[in-house]
């Protein structure tokens, strides 16, 4: 089984540590996506686990053997990375099997793998085209055929369409998801796009200065984020956040008309400052005058609405209306207490009933 275990990972360069003893396991045929802010470890990870970064602690498991220290081509690992990296000289069909061709592969299996992964990846038309004479979005999936002839045991994928338009990486992600339902190969790749992560993962990893802040399925993360930087982090638009005051089992949101809403969660608190996060589908446009709009994104099934808070913080409140409310106008925003999440305002700590 071609399953992924880190145990104790550590990565250190000179005197920094960049990845802080990271745990996890990643099941055979699993989808799972790093996810974070530039510089928060997820590429030197998944550097890491290629090989092509130097372990400093912790171990390594591929397939249940441990491969901390082994060579790249000796891990059963394959790459695709953000840029293409095709020989411009070669055929898509030279490019997808260069790799077995160096490892002296017979060339009648190498035409046999190729063509099984164009038939996969809807290339056949092309084998015979050059790089050049290939869009970005086949130029990819070329680069995802040479990892797929190689047979790894794992997939690593380093942000491979963050050089797409908004369009390609669309239409990426799709074909992402059918090779894997197709291959059933176990895969990790790394983003920045949470909606990536979303939308292909079957688990998320979420960092944050080369921790790990939560793991877990795409929806869960979602729904019951473990601190305030996952739930902002997860979702989109982001969710938003209100200072409020928790105290006798309720919690107060100036930012709301400093309605009192009760909370099981606001007994952990005790009188501590809290924050109230709020999804923007979860607010309510009501007739009042207590929010000032900003804009309205109109976007044609959902509309976004931008408004400041009488405390000066800033919401945003989707809407399936086709009510269009101009910047500067008056209006009043609500939330079902059911829908709030709390979190200490000290450390971001998530505080449950």
């Amino acid at each position: 089984m071609s399953g992924l275990a880190l145990r104790g990972v550590v990565k250190t360069f000179g005197d920094a540590k960049v990845v802080h003893g990271v745990d996890l396991e990643v099941a055979h045929g699993e989808f799972c996506v790093f996810v974070g802010p530039s510089g928060c470890g997820k590429s030197t990870l998944l550097r890491m686990i290629a090989g092509l970064e130097e372990t400093t602690g912790g171990e390594i498991h591929i397939g249940g053997r441990e491969v901390t220290r082994l060579d790249p081509a000796s891990r059963g690992v394959a790459m695709v990375f953000q840029s293409y990296a095709l020989y411009p000289h070669m055929s898509v069909a030279e490019n997808m099997g260069f790799g077995l061709k160096m490892n002296g592969r017979p060339k009648a299996e190498i035409a046999e793998k190729v063509a099984r992964a164009a038939e996969i990846l809807r290339l056949g038309d092309y084998l015979s085209r050059k790089p050049k004479q290939l869009s970005g979005g086949q130029r990819q999936r070329v680069a995802i055929g040479r990892a797929i002839v190689r047979g790894p045991e794992v997939f690593l994928f380093d942000e491979p369409l963050s050089n797409l338009d908004a369009e390609l990486r669309v239409e990426m992600r799709v074909e992402i998801a059918r090779l894997h339902r197709e291959i059933g190969a176990t895969m990790v790749y790394v983003t920045h796009d949470q909606v990536e992560a979303m939308t292909l993962a079957d688990k998320i990893v979420v960092l944050r200065g080369g921790r790990v802040e939560q793991a877990g399925r795409p929806l869960d993360l979602y729904r019951d984020p473990d601190n305030r930087f996952v739930a902002g982090f997860i979702g989109s638009p982001a969710m938003n956040f209100l200072d409020a005051r928790a105290g006798a089992g309720s919690v107060s949101v100036p930012g709301l008309g400093d309605a009192f809403v009760p909370s099981g969660a606001a007994r952990g608190a005790g009188e501590e400052a809290v924050v109230v996060g709020i999804r923007p589908q979860h607010l309510r446009i009501l007739p009042g005058e207590s929010h000032r709009v900003e804009m309205t994104e109109a976007l044609g099934g959902v509309s976004y609405v931008h408004a400041i808070a009488p405390t000066g913080e800033k919401l945003v409140a989707e809407t399936r209306d086709d009510v269009i409310h101009p910047p500067g106008a008056r209006i009043a925003l609500a939330v079902d207490p059911e829908h709030l999440l709390l979190f200490r305002a000290r450390d971001g700590a998530r505080l449950r009933a």
